[in-house]
């Protein structure tokens, strides 16, 4: 079995997410943060045959970048990755899932959203660079009713720099929901459909990839109907 590179970026982001990861069998890739804010599951073209746990996931991704086109044989306790041919070996031993932070095998269940917009690879980059220039920490998805802004602010210091981005047409409702910067930090390059809920939670899907995230809004969110 190899992995693609499609597979190993997938397993990189994780890797800035959580520093364990549990692989499933299936062709499923799921990962969490220690304090459950953000939850993400990537569909692979790989068939994972059996469940493990590895306690350092970018350990794992900087032995199979030794070489580049390792095959992976695996047994219920470790993996052996083959090299150079085949003719180098390299045992890496899995971990019990009570040693790191799992995600939920069940898929989370997203409630209704009041909020959809659409989000571009430059406009999330642009947002995000900008939060980075001006030192800011949240990111605000807000509306006053007529547009849909996303915006780059510090909510402690009422004379931050900020950067609004007009993202779309509001619906009528006026909304200010409130993410920390870092975590949509951890969004793979690419196009997004947001979904937010005023439950306290949002689903960012990658149009590109098959890659999906569930993030959590901030204290301090608050959400009107039209």
């Amino acid at each position: 079995m190899k992995l693609s590179k499609e597979t190993i970026e997938v397993l990189k982001n994780y890797g800035a997410i959580n520093q364990g990861m549990y692989f499933r069998q299936g062709k499923f890739l799921k990962t969490v943060n220690s304090h459950k804010n953000i939850l993400t599951s990537a569909q692979i073209d790989e068939d994972i045959p059996v469940n493990f746990g590895v306690y350092d996931i970018n350990n794992f991704l900087s032995v199979i970048s030794l070489d580049e086109s390792p095959e992976f044989e695996f047994s219920s306790n470790d993996v052996k990755i083959k090299c150079k041919g085949g003719r180098s070996t390299i045992k890496y031993g899995f971990c019990q899932p009570d040693l790191i932070v799992c995600a939920p095998e069940k898929d989370l269940v997203m409630p209704d959203p009041e909020i959809q917009f659409n989000l571009s690879q430059d406009d999330l980059k642009w947002i995000l660079r900008s939060a980075s220039v001006l030192a800011t920490p949240q990111v605000v998805v807000e509306s006053d009713g007529a547009d849909i802004n996303v915006t780059a602010t510090d909510l402690s210091n009422d004379s931050t720099n900020v950067n609004t981005l007009r993202v779309g047409d509001g619906n009528g409702s006026s909304y200010k929901m409130i993410f920390k910067a870092e975590f949509l930090e951890k969004l793979m390059s690419g196009n997004y459909e947001v979904k937010i809920s005023s439950k306290g939670i949002s689903h960012f899907k990658n149009t590109g990839r098959k890659i999906e995230y569930w993030i959590t809004t901030e204290t301090g969110s608050k959400f009107t109907a039209s």
